[in-house]
């Protein structure tokens, strides 16, 4: 390393100043420098991830597990384009994110340079386009820029969303001028409204309250403030599909807890929120995935709202960017005049979706999640992908005590699971609780996405299960093929495999299995958690059951089909 304080020094030792740990991404020419420096800091390690998207997908879910601000980095041209989807998930979930990117040479700028990305002279323009998928974006050009630029990008992140900074690699690799060293970052104010409305309105209201939980109470860890104000108004507390783990765990303490709202939901929430005096949202906006089936039951109930966006339903809002200290205030103000006419609401048993009867081969989704539930210990974190086995893991799958449970609804991205595991995994590292396990739940299309990122769990031999749901298809592709297409082709289903097999061969060292019965998954998840390292467990399934989705449902009662579906073997392929 040269003897001179280049920017990538100040970057790191700046980043690691302000208690970051892990640069998570992928090395290449144009970032090559920023790894250097970290090679020499002690208290910044460089994680290498297989793909850009995992690499982001890391730093969000190092994030969202409570460990601090996730850092990515990658280099010019195809290296900082697959950052975009990942980033757009952070964007879309207002999640912490840094992003160093590379660039090539300012000296190259328009001049048909490769991976040429500064916008002049025809070439593609990465501040625009990253400007789009951040809360803040930011080219460098001059070394002494860095100073003011860095703190004020990850005060951007803080405030929730990504922040990215466009390095050329002659910056990165220029020195930082004498003297400037701006210190700590100034934190951006956070605005906090006055609660009293919602006060006011849980003055008035005569009878049972309910609570719609968020994403922000996750985001924020507002799960401490949030049981606080339950216990104050005796209300239930339902919670969105991203945020299931702010509601507690029914059986320890808090069975109040009604269950999921939305598409993949229970069907007893809208019930109980029709039922209720008054409905207080809780850092949720209410998308369609979180909203869906509740619009009957929010208008025959008064909704208030507390968050950083106002929801999309009609209804009180009052804007906070702290929802801890904004709760706090709350809970304070009732409990200093607690509202009488609020009544412990009447039981409302947790009621299920009913997907038509499966009598094909393998493991039914129900099943396997109960199988799940019996075997995965307290504190245990769950990361879930999209898909069927998103839905039903959502669906079925109580958070356990003391873990998170994650999923990422913002974009929905197939296999954001694997890297975003391996993020929290890191993360509790960090937080010295290293054994602590991380179990992954993802279907084969999602692995064939980005399941290569087991390699990288073996290679930091990080306590992380894969367990992964081998139906060899897209299955809710397919699944929509029939409902909607009338079953004649399938664009969606794969060649069978072997998952746990092939990685087994694939990877020396690596405890990976095929199971194909409730029994075989119990005993091998029991035993994944004895293994110094990750593990995989591919459960076979099919791609011909349907799984607890809403809208699914919904189709097959407005088309009156009968209620036992077998599996289908006769699906033309479609041509390519």
């Amino acid at each position: 390393m040269a003897s001179k304080h280049r920017v990538v020094d100040h970057i790191v030792e700046y980043l690691a100043a302000v208690g970051v740990d892990y640069v998570f991404g992928v090395d290449g020419a144009n970032i090559e420098d920023l790894y250097d420096a970290a090679h020499f800091h002690s208290d910044i390690t460089a994680v290498l991830a297989k793909h850009e998207f995992s690499a982001a997908a890391m730093a969000d879910g190092y994030s969202r597990g409570g460990a601090g601000l996730g850092v990515v980095a990658a280099t010019s041209g195809g290296g900082a384009l697959n950052l975009v989807p990942g980033l757009g998930e952070s964007f879309a979930s207002r999640v912490p994110v840094l992003a160093l990117v590379g660039q090539p040479p300012t000296g190259m700028d328009g001049r048909g340079s490769f991976q040429d990305t500064s916008g002049r002279n025809g070439s593609l323009n990465a501040e625009a386009l990253f400007a789009e998928v951040s809360v803040y974006c930011r080219r460098v050009l001059n070394p002494a820029d860095i100073v003011s630029a860095l703190p004020a990008a990850i005060a951007a992140a803080k405030a929730g969303g990504p922040a990215v900074l466009l390095l050329p690699k002659d910056i990165q690799q220029s020195e930082v001028p004498a003297g400037a060293d701006a210190g700590p970052g100034p934190e951006r104010a956070r605005s906090m409204g006055d609660p009293h409305p919602i006060v006011r309105a849980l003055r008035r209201a005569v009878g049972p309250v309910t609570i719609i939980a968020g994403e922000q109470v996750a985001r924020d860890d507002a799960r401490a403030e949030l049981a606080a104000l339950r216990a104050v108004l005796r209300a239930r507390v339902a919670c969105v599909p991203d945020a299931k783990d702010v509601a507690g765990t029914p059986g320890f303490g808090s069975s109040s807890a009604l269950g999921v709202t939305g598409v993949m939901g229970h069907p007893s929430v809208p019930e109980a929120v029709a039922g209720s005096a008054l409905c207080v949202l809780v850092g949720t906006r209410l998308p369609v995935t979180a909203r869906a089936g509740l619009d009957g039951a929010l208008s025959a109930a008064r909704t208030v709202s507390l968050g950083s966006a106002p929801p999309y339903v009609a209804c009180t809002h009052v804007h906070t960017d702290d929802l801890r200290a904004s709760l706090r205030m709350l809970t304070g103000a009732l409990t200093s005049a607690r509202p009488t006419g609020v009544r412990v609401p009447d039981a409302v048993p947790r009621s299920e979706l009913t997907p038509p009867q499966f009598a094909g081969q393998g493991v039914r989704y129900r099943d396997a999640m109960a199988a799940l539930d019996r075997a995965l210990p307290a504190g245990v974190d769950i990361v879930v992908d999209a898909g069927n086995t998103g839905a039903a893991a959502i669906h079925h799958l109580p958070a356990r005590r003391g873990g998170r449970f994650l999923v990422a609804l913002g974009m929905g991205g197939m296999g954001y699971s694997f890297g975003a595991g391996l993020g929290m995994a890191f993360g509790r590292r960090k937080d010295r609780t290293p054994n602590k396990r991380v179990v992954v739940i993802a279907g084969d299309g999602a692995f064939f996405m980005h399941g290569m990122e087991v390699h990288t769990a073996v290679q930091y031999k990080l306590p992380v299960t894969f367990v992964l749901f081998n139906n060899n298809a897209h299955a809710m592709c397919v699944t929509r093929e029939q409902l909607y297409y009338d079953d004649l082709y399938s664009y969606n289903r794969f060649a069978p495999s072997r998952l746990g097999a092939g990685l087994a061969a694939m990877l020396p060292g690596l405890r990976s299995v095929d199971v194909s019965d409730v029994g075989g998954l119990t005993t091998a998840l029991r035993a994944s958690f004895g293994v110094e390292g990750p593990s995989v467990l591919s459960v076979e399934c099919s791609a011909d059951e349907m799984p607890p989705f809403a809208p699914f449902l919904a189709e097959v009662g407005k088309a009156a089909e009968v209620t036992t579906m077998k599996e289908n073997r006769t699906d033309v392929p479609a041509s390519a």
